[in-house]
């Protein structure tokens, strides 16, 4: 193949003909794809049904001596914060444990500081003439939601290879008015970033002049390798409390993609002053999660060993999907010179980026063809790709089969647009 940008005129147009040929065929096979979310395959929630055959006798419902059937227990059973505290690498007593979401929690926390403020805020943020916040970008469309549906002002972090660029962090947090950053450290989403030692040191050692400054650490993937072995994570918590910096950060994770992303259950950790001012908070408007379903995942995950023998189930299922992609995009795509992308070995998306001005209209040709993919520019605060360049790639639902026919749509829109933007 040759390079787009090497063509003649006559070879684009040629080229752009024989493509039109080929879209055309592909529309009129009627199909409805998806490949817009990181949800977990059938495959994948078959595994793991067999969850469901736990807890058939009377003493499978005591837990440390609690009945998890009755009130109680705001933080959650004492077995469950174990099993989150052996899986993140903190003290059970620095961990919340919940239901289902993480993304819940999320908004929970951002709701009480704009509501009542945090430890060490002066005053709710919702008082606050301006609150600004850190997205490290590319990144996750629903973490910038979040942050947009308070009114907090969105300021873009550009992402390195290593993680967020630092010197552009340690100088956003001179400012006040910033409260706080999302981070994805392993395996971002979309671009699979595992956050260097060193960007991880800085981050922990950061100074804002904000007192009430948050750092969100969405630890969502930290055990979610497809390829090789489990890449261990330091505890973001130990190495914040070594730097002053210990009632800075509030840690998630959950069991959304180890078991059931609609029933498992999911946690936050903190330090144990946070945990004091939460709980008082949090009490107000629950007396506890569902401790049944925290009971039944911790019969069934044990605890971290075990978890990692599951994540390799997965990862059987999940590795030739990611392949898939990759080797898809590295046959039709790299000798035209159109785009680049990731490629990572854990999580759930590959990033892709087209050629500047064509995400968009990659995006339409693929809506048209019947393959739905993520909006272009949700990777970014707003909604907004300023180069109209990144697309999220979701492999994780569809069935190899299917996902080679998205595959096929998707190159094909994507050489389709960077024609287009060419001037055919």
């Amino acid at each position: 193949m040759t390079a787009y940008q090497n063509m003649t005129p006559a070879e684009r147009t040629a080229e752009y003909a024989r493509l039109q040929a080929e879209y055309a065929a592909l529309k009129a096979r009627g199909m409805n794809l998806n490949i817009a979310r990181g949800k977990p395959s059938k495959a994948q929630l078959d595994m793991v049904s067999d969850i469901f055959q736990l807890m058939q006798k009377p003493e499978d419902y005591i837990s440390d001596g609690i009945d998890v059937r009755s009130y109680g227990e705001l933080g959650g059973l004492p077995a469950a914060k174990r099993l989150f505290a052996d899986l993140l690498g903190c003290r059970p007593e620095q961990v919340f444990a919940a239901g289902n979401a993480s993304l819940q929690l999320m908004y929970g926390i951002i709701s009480e500081a704009y509501t009542h403020g945090l430890l060490h805020s002066p005053r709710p943020w919702c008082k606050e003439e301006t609150v600004k916040w850190l997205c490290p970008t590319p990144g996750y469309d629903r973490h910038f939601k979040i942050t947009e549906t308070f009114g907090f002002a969105l300021i873009a972090i550009p992402m390195t290879d290593g993680g967020p660029d630092m010197d552009a962090v340690e100088k956003a947090v001179k400012d006040p008015a910033v409260k706080g950053m999302w981070c994805v450290p392993k395996y971002s989403n979309p671009d699979g970033v595992i956050y260097s030692d060193e960007t991880i040191r800085r981050i922990a050692a950061l100074k804002p002049a904000a007192p009430d400054f948050l750092l969100m650490w969405d630890n969502a993937y930290s055990v979610h390798e497809f390829e090789g072995d489990y890449v261990p994570f330091p505890d973001i918590l130990s190495l914040c409390a070594e730097q002053g910096n210990g009632d800075m950060v509030f840690e998630f994770a959950s069991t959304s993609k180890m078991t059931l992303p609609g029933a498992g259950i999911a946690c936050f950790a903190c330090s144990e002053a946070n945990m004091a001012y939460m709980e008082k908070l949090f009490n107000v408007q629950l007396i506890s999660f569902d401790k049944v379903n925290q009971q039944r995942h911790v019969l069934y995950l044990k605890d971290k060993a075990h978890i990692l023998e599951l994540m390799k189930r997965h990862a059987a299922i999940m590795g030739p999907k990611f392949r898939c992609v990759v080797d898809t995009l590295d046959r039709e795509i790299a000798p035209l010179g159109i785009a680049s992308w990731q490629r990572p070995r854990g999580g759930y998306f590959v990033s892709l980026n087209a050629m500047p001005g064509t995400a968009k209209r990659t995006l339409a040709l693929c809506s048209e063809a019947g393959v739905t993919m993520t909006g272009a520019g949700a990777a970014f605060p707003y909604g907004v790709d300023p180069q109209d360049s990144n697309i999220r790639i979701s492999p994780s639902l569809p069935p190899v089969e299917e996902l080679e026919t998205a595959m096929a749509v998707l190159c094909v829109c994507l050489k389709l647009a960077a024609l287009e933007k060419l001037g055919v």
